[in-house]
C-alpha cells in the first residue's frame, strides 16, 4: 500500500485538437520571431522591448535595435499577404520549393521547434550539491574599486575593512562578477560517456544555473507512425488525415513521445501561469505527466480491489457489450464498436468521472520502467525517475506506460497491468493526459 498526494487529472485523453494549439504556439512563434528580424521592417509590430511589459508597445534605443525583446501576439500574422518581402521573411519555415509535392506550399515541420527550462531540483537536493557559502571574496565598494569583503554564511559583513568608507555596505556594480559573490556550488554527478558506461564528474565554482536545464525538442507528431507500427496493413489515410483533419479534432493525439508529452506539459504551465499572472492572479502547480501510483489511483476510480476501471472483473457489461476500447479476439477490432482509436468521451467514465483510463490509447507516465520498481519505491508519492540521455543505453530509456489500447488484448486494461515504450519512440497507439497536484491537503479540509 502506498499514499498519495491529491492531485487533479484530466478526465480525457489529450486530443489531437489540444495538442495542435501548442503545435500552431510555436509555428507562430517562429514566424513573429522571422517578421520581427526580417527585411521588412516588421519588428515594431512584432516584438515588445521587455522594459515595457505593462505597456505593451515597443520600446527602440537610438539606433533603433530592441533591447531583450519578446513576442508581441496582438499583431496578427498576415499568412496570405501579397506584400513580396513579407513573404520573403516567412519563407524559411515552408518547405523548400524541391521538396513539395504538388507544388503546395505547406509548412517545414521539421522546423517547429520548442525550445524550453526546466529545473533539475533533485541535482540541486543532493546534499553534496547545496550552496557553499564564501568567507571573503572581491566585491565593489563605495568608490567602484573592487576590494576584500569578509562574508559570514555568505552575507557582507560592514567592518570598514574593505575599503567601504565608515564600513558602509556595498554596491553590486557588475553582475557578472559579482554573481558568485556570496558564495558557488560544488555540484558532483554522473556523465555517460557511452552505453553502460559513466565516470563521475565534479563541477567546482559554479552558480545556481547549473540546475537549469535547456531542452529543444520538435514538436510535430510522427504521423508516420501508423504505417510504421504495422507491416502488411494499410493506414496510410490515417497518416494522411489523423492529426490535422477536424472530422478527428476529438481523438486521442497520437504519436508523441515521452519528451514530447513533457515539454507539452511545460508549456501548457507557462501559458496558465502567465495567463494568471497577468491578471494578478497566484500562480498554481504545474501540468505534468502522473506517476504510475497517480495514473492508478485514477484508473481505480476509488475501487481498491476491482482490476478494471468500472467496476467488477468482466470486460463486457450484463447485455454482453464490451466497456472499452481494445482487442477482444484474433482479427476483431470492431466488435468493441471502434476500429481503431475512438473519441475521447467514448464509452462510460469510472466513478472519478475519468474516461477512457482502460483502452483506447496507453498512455505515458513520468516514470522510468523498472521490474522491481515497487521493491524500492518509497511508500511516500512513490516516484522512480532516470534522465536519459542520447549516449545512455537503450534500456535506461524505457518509461512506463499504463492503459492498454486499442490493438491490445484485454490484459493490459487492467489498472494493476504496466508495460514500457522508449521515451524517444512515437506509437500510433500511445497518447497521454495531465495532472497536476492540489495545492493544500484536501478539498474542504478543515481539521
Amino acid at each position: 500500500m502506498v499514499s498519495v498526494q491529491a492531485f487533479y487529472i484530466d478526465d480525457s485523453e489529450l486530443s489531437n485538437n489540444e495538442y495542435r494549439q501548442f503545435v500552431y504556439w510555436v509555428r507562430d512563434s517562429i514566424a513573429r520571431k522571422l517578421l520581427a528580424y526580417g527585411s521588412n521592417g516588421q519588428a515594431e509590430d512584432y516584438q515588445i522591448s521587455q522594459d515595457e511589459f505593462l505597456g505593451m508597445w515597443p520600446i527602440y534605443k537610438g539606433d533603433n535595435n530592441l533591447q531583450d525583446p519578446y513576442i508581441n501576439w496582438d499583431t496578427k500574422i498576415k499568412w496570405e499577404s501579397d506584400d513580396d518581402d513579407y513573404r520573403a521573411d516567412l519563407q524559411p519555415l515552408y518547405l523548400p520549393e524541391g521538396e513539395r509535392f504538388y507544388n503546395r506550399k505547406e509548412i517545414d515541420a521539421r522546423k517547429l521547434n520548442y525550445e524550453y527550462y526546466r529545473i533539475d531540483i533533485r541535482l540541486a537536493a543532493s546534499k553534496s550539491n547545496r550552496f557553499v557559502p564564501n568567507k571573503s571574496s572581491d566585491v565593489q565598494d563605495a568608490s567602484h574599486e573592487y576590494k576584500k569583503a569578509d562574508y559570514i554564511n555568505g552575507v557582507h559583513t560592514n567592518d570598514g575593512q574593505n575599503g567601504a568608507p565608515g564600513g558602509q555596505s556595498t554596491l553590486v556594480g557588475d553582475p557578472a562578477k559579482d554573481s558568485k559573490t556570496l558564495g558557488t556550488y560544488n555540484v558532483k554527478d554522473q556523465v555517460s560517456v557511452g552505453q553502460s558506461n559513466y565516470v563521475p564528474r565534479e563541477r567546482k565554482g559554479v552558480d545556481r544555473s547549473v540546475f537549469i536545464i535547456k531542452d529543444v525538442i520538435n514538436v510535430y507528431p510522427d504521423t508516420l507512425a501508423w504505417v510504421h507500427d504495422y507491416t502488411y496493413s494499410f493506414n496510410e489515410p490515417l497518416t494522411n488525415m489523423y492529426f490535422w483533419h477536424p472530422a478527428y479534432d476529438d481523438y486521442p493525439v497520437v504519436g508523441v513521445t515521452w519528451k514530447q508529452a513533457r515539454a507539452f506539459s511545460i508549456w501548457r504551465s507557462l501559458l496558465l501561469n502567465n495567463y494568471l499572472i497577468g491578471t494578478g492572479q497566484t500562480i498554481v502547480n504545474d501540468f505534468r505527466l502522473p506517476t504510475e501510483s497517480e495514473w492508478e489511483y485514477a484508473a481505480r476510480g476509488g475501487l481498491d480491489k476491482s482490476p478494471y476501471p468500472w467496476g467488477g472483473p468482466y470486460i463486457r457489461n450484463a447485455r454482453g457489450c464490451f466497456l472499452g476500447n481494445f482487442k477482444p479476439m484474433r482479427g476483431s477490432y470492431i466488435d468493441d464498436g471502434g476500429f481503431h482509436s475512438v473519441y475521447i468521451y467514448s464509452y462510460n467514465p469510472n466513478d472519478y468521472g475519468l474516461y477512457c483510463m482502460a483502452g483506447n490509447v496507453s498512455e505515458w507516465t513520468s516514470n522510468a520502467y523498472d521490474e522491481s520498481a515497487y521493491d524500492f519505491s518509497h511508500d511516500l508519492n512513490p516516484d522512480y525517475v532516470y534522465e536519459a540521455q542520447d549516449k545512455d543505453a537503450t534500456v535506461l530509456k524505457r518509461k512506463v506506460i499504463r492503459g492498454g489500447s486499442w490493438k491490445d488484448v484485454g490484459y493490459y486494461l487492467q489498472t494493476s497491468a504496466r508495460t514500457y515504450e522508449y521515451q524517444d519512440t512515437a506509437k500510433c497507439y500511445l497518447g497521454f493526459r495531465n495532472v497536476m497536484t492540489y495545492l493544500g491537503r484536501a478539498k474542504g479540509d478543515d481539521i
